[in-house]
């Protein structure tokens, strides 16, 4: 439960820092066969698709350039989802917003 809090966390605090002021920021449960989803969506930028697995990468920013965030955040939660049996994915488009979507057995 701690982990998968700690992982629902940084997306959910990530989705706030991309997303414009005012615009809305939804989770989203889902089950898909075995597995659980909860989704993290927000009416941001979205994630270009050539940067959806770099994203994960440790130390990673897209760019950024401001003094917040240490790029750990995606990374640790990634290795974390992938150790209880899960993952993290990217859907939405550019201009979209983006969509995490985390992925954990349902059992």
């Amino acid at each position: 439960f701690r982990r998968v809090l700690q992982i629902l966390v940084n997306l959910t605090g990530n989705a706030v820092r991309y997303a414009p002021d005012g615009s809305e920021i939804r989770i989203v449960t889902e089950r898909d066969g075995a597995n659980a989803l909860i989704m993290v969506i927000d009416q941001g930028a979205g994630v270009a698709v050539a940067d959806r697995e770099r994203i994960f990468e440790k130390f990673e920013r897209l760019g950024r350039d401001d003094s917040g965030g240490s790029g750990l955040g995606l990374y640790i939660s990634r290795r974390l989802a992938r150790a209880m049996h899960g993952d993290i994915r990217i859907g939405g488009g550019p201009g979209e917003g983006a969509r995490f979507i985390l992925s954990l057995p349902a059992a």
